[in-house]
């Protein structure tokens, strides 16, 4: 996966995920908890933002592992 993820990079791994399930930011690999995504993708100078909504609760540690975050 490219560090620079593109619109098209994302459509590509969520396009067979149930619709209905909930996405979450992961954030602070050395403290790990999960944000809510905003709502709005706002599009400035050529990149899609998306901003995070709050915080939501720690990081499940399999999910930790699945990053390569443990």
């Amino acid at each position: 996966m490219p560090r620079h993820l593109t619109v098209g990079d994302l459509l590509r791994q969520l396009q067979n995920l149930d619709p209905h399930l909930p996405v979450r930011i992961a954030v602070a690999p050395d403290f790990p908890f999960t944000h809510y995504v905003g709502a709005e993708v706002v599009v400035h100078d050529g990149h899609a933002f998306i901003a995070e909504d709050g915080q939501e609760d720690y990081l499940q540690p399999a999910v930790a592992d699945a990053l390569g975050w443990s």
